[in-house]
């Protein structure tokens, strides 16, 4: 796949008349979120300090109803594409895709700097990069957990954090003043509300350290108390596979990988074959497979195509598609287009994943698709089948105590999970005055180690998205005008003028998407047609003289007010005006 990329006219004007940030000075940090502070996805942040820039995460977010015709939004680099040259490393907290999806369209655009993560994530990022053929290749350097690396003029270091993919990893970087530490999306394992032995040697190494500023995951800190353990869903889960007397079906997240390993685990357990439907689930599973993180006998895993050869109550599949995703394996099982599934009574579907805002409607949709055909699911409403990687209040309580930041800038959310995370840090004991609630784009400071700021100046911040094989920054007109044709639809009206008399050829031709049928609408469209000859003549009696563009904008703007006031509507009107 090879990319273009594209800057809208007005993104380019719009930083044409901005004022230039200038370098931080030589006493200040500067933090600067690209994404990830004003929705749930496209994580990235870049901490500069004198000359070094180090980036933290490189994600995109999956389109949303605001921005139709789409299929990625990613972080908008502009800043860092203007100082490619201080780019000292990109630094990847985990394999999932909020986290690493933006690498293959952003990377080149800001000199393809070296990642450094654990050696999942770098195999999870090289093998998507193969999708990624006309791309110059990635630079990775696998690091561990415990590791310490000079880069620029700081040092940087890593300490092991809970999520639901093996190998995620925290990151501090080191300043003259303290140390600056992003957690990436974390929780916490507990038993009975008491992090674990593992947990506080892991959050050993912040005991003798002086922490400037903590950068920290804000997803689920609204919500009260622990999360639930992820060895709870696990237990639930290996219960469920032992007690399935029909075939079983689990959808979860390709990425939930720590689950998609004991799922697997389980099954060789109770004597069941394993069909693993959906094309990311099963390279996830192979690079598992390959670091040795899963290890099963061969013919424990089979294909699809050989499900009939083995007896219902024997079979487990791992399928793909639990948010409803149209085209995902569940959702063809669900309306009956898959190749090879049909769902029996009693069959037994887990969903195994929370339900992300927005998808709602898709979930339910999905849900009765399959219930209609008579299977039994199970929710993690009604069941412990799903446990969230991101951790709740008490866990984010804990987790300030161990670090105890002097100043906070809460990351990872919508800005209502930034607010309730700075509220928490209040009450932990930072000072209000030294936590900062920013912006995608905002320029936040720390001077001299004693106060911190958001500037006055922002980080280019327009909507960069990817549709098909183009990376472009996109304008609000573009995205009204989408949803306007979602919404309401669209009349094309064609007025045939006669040039020496300027009248009308013949009646006025309308073309109607969207908006309404015309069979079902001829008054309408008559009196539409004498509103277009009426505005046309109006602007075409001196036709030598008459301003073609003019007469067409006058057509739109009298269609279109005509329409609202019969129907209440607002489609986009095409004004077409032919001379012969």
């Amino acid at each position: 796949m090879r990319l273009e990329h594209q800057t809208s006219s007005s993104a380019q004007r719009a930083r044409a008349t901005g004022s230039p940030i200038p370098p931080p000075a030589a006493d200040v940090v500067r933090i600067i979120p690209l994404g990830g502070v004003e929705e749930i996805g496209r994580n990235m942040t870049a901490v500069e300090v004198g000359n070094d820039i180090y980036i933290l995460d490189c994600g995109f977010q999956f389109k949303e109803e605001e921005t139709p015709g789409i299929d990625y939004i990613l972080p908008n680099t502009g800043y860092l594409e203007e100082r490619r040259d201080k780019i000292r490393g990109m630094f990847i907290s985990h394999g999932h895709l909020d986290h690493i999806g933006g690498i293959p369209y952003v990377s080149d655009r800001i000199g393809n700097p070296t990642i450094y993560t654990r050696k999942l994530t770098g195999l999870m990022i090289k093998k998507r990069q193969e999708e990624f053929a006309g791309n110059a290749p990635v630079n990775i350097r696998e690091v561990e957990k415990d590791e310490s690396i000079k880069l620029g003029n700081h040092t940087i270091r890593f300490f092991g954090v809970t999520h639901t993919v093996p190998d995620s990893m925290g990151i501090i970087i080191e300043t003259a003043w303290g140390d600056v530490v992003y957690t990436g999306d974390i929780k916490l394992d507990t038993e009975n509300g008491v992090p674990t032995e593992e947990e506080f040697r892991e959050f050993e190494v912040f005991r003798n350290r002086k922490v400037l500023c903590l950068l920290m995951d804000s997803t689920n800190v609204w919500q009260p108390g622990f999360s639930i353990p992820e060895r709870t869903v696990y237990a639930t889960l290996e219960r469920i596979i032992h007690d399935s007397h029909g075939r079983l079906i689990i959808a979860m997240f390709a990425s939930h990988l720590e689950r998609l390993i004991r799922v697997v685990h389980f099954a060789e357990k109770f004597g069941k074959k394993v069909v693993i439907d959906g094309r990311s689930m099963r390279t996830n599973i192979e690079i598992a497979r390959e670091i040795g993180l899963i290890k099963y006998k061969d013919d424990t895993v089979v294909a699809v195509e050989n499900m009939a050869s083995y007896p219902p109550e024997k079979l487990l599949i791992l399928a793909t598609g639990a948010q409803g995703d149209e085209f995902a394996s569940l959702a063809r099982i669900g309306n009956k287009s898959h190749k090879h599934i049909r769902l029996q009574p009693t069959d037994t579907i887990v969903l195994s994943s929370s339900v992300i805002p927005g998808n709602e409607r898709a979930v339910q949709k999905l849900k009765d698709n399959l219930s209609r055909q008579g299977a039994h699911i199970i929710t993690y409403y009604a069941s412990d089948v799903h446990a969230s990687g991101h951790g709740n209040r008490e866990e984010a309580a804990w987790i300030h105590k161990q670090v105890k930041p002097k100043f906070f800038v809460p990351q990872h959310g919508y800005h209502y999970m930034l607010r309730v995370h700075a509220d928490l840090a209040a009450e932990m004991g930072v000072p209000p005055q030294n936590i900062v609630i920013p912006d995608n784009g905002s320029v936040v400071e720390i001077v001299k180690g004693e106060k911190i700021v958001k500037t006055a100046h922002k980080a280019p911040s327009e909507l960069r998205v990817v549709e098909g094989l183009t990376v472009s920054e996109i304008s609000d007109v573009l995205m009204r005008d989408r949803k306007a044709l979602g919404q309401e639809g669209f009349c094309v009206v064609v007025a045939t003028v006669d040039r020496r008399s300027g009248r009308l050829h013949k009646s006025p031709d309308i073309i109607s998407r969207g908006f309404v049928y015309l069979r079902d609408n001829k008054d309408l469209m008559d009196q539409t047609r004498l509103i277009i000859r009426k505005s046309v003549e109006q602007s075409m009696r001196n036709p030598r003289s008459a301003d073609l563009d003019a007469a067409r904008e006058d057509l739109a703007d009298s269609v279109a007010r005509f329409l609202l006031q019969r129907t209440m509507k607002r489609p986009i009107v095409i004004p077409v005006i032919v001379s012969v």
